[in-house]
Order: C-alpha cells, then sequence, then structure tokens
C-alpha cells in the first residue's frame, strides 16, 4: 500500500473524483482529508471533507445513498484519487444519479433518481 504521508495534499487535502466501477461514468468530484481517505480505506464507505461545512462527512450518512468502493487509484503525481465505487441511490445531493448532470450551455442531459425535498 502507498504510504498516506507520499501523498500531495493541498492545504491538507486531496481531489477524489468517484466513478462508477462498472459504467465508468464520473459521478462526482469531492476533497480528502487524510482522515477522511483513513476511513475510507478502512470501512469501503467514501468518506469526503466538506469545505464549506469544515467537517469530515460519510456519502450517504444523512441520504442513505452510501458510496461503496471497490477500488482506489492514485495519479501519477500523487495528488489526485480515482474511486471506482458502487453508487447506492444518486451521488449528487440535487437529485441526479451524477453531479454532471447538465451541459455547459445548461440542458440537463443525467437521469433524476430522487427529489431532495424527500431526502435532505
Amino acid at each position: 500500500m502507498i504510504d498516506l504521508d507520499d501523498l500531495k495534499y493541498e492545504n491538507g487535502l486531496i481531489q477524489a473524483i468517484a466513478q462508477d466501477y462498472e459504467t465508468g461514468e464520473v459521478l462526482m468530484c469531492a476533497y480528502m482529508n487524510r482522515e477522511a481517505l483513513e476511513n475510507t480505506i478502512k470501512t469501503g464507505i467514501a468518506h469526503y471533507w466538506s469545505r464549506s461545512r469544515q467537517k469530515q462527512w460519510k456519502k450517504g450518512e444523512s441520504s442513505g445513498h452510501l458510496q461503496k468502493v471497490k477500488h482506489m487509484l492514485i495519479d501519477c503525481d500523487m495528488d489526485a484519487l480515482v474511486l471506482k465505487i458502487e453508487q447506492i441511490g444518486g451521488a449528487c445531493h440535487m437529485g441526479y444519479r451524477s453531479c454532471f448532470y447538465r451541459t455547459i450551455e445548461g440542458d440537463v442531459v443525467g437521469e433524476k433518481v430522487f427529489e431532495p425535498d424527500d431526502v435532505y
């Protein structure tokens, strides 16, 4: 296993991209601090660092839309992670399967899988 001290954290954080392990669909991008990464490795459930709330969170802790980690990859610069995950429910807090549900023109192209008001 790679020594977690060798990773290149910026301001204590490393970028983490969640990708569906079967389809390759990119579901979300977030950040992890060392503790969130350790908890992800230990539990097999994705944990992230919320920059807005300034705290760690387990993906799906309030919605039930967990991310089960199947495989983790690190890039050549050791400053970004890809989590190959099994997504339970939607990844996006707006109700979509993926946070990348719209085009640069603003057209919605993603699948809405839940109503946020019903979950949060």
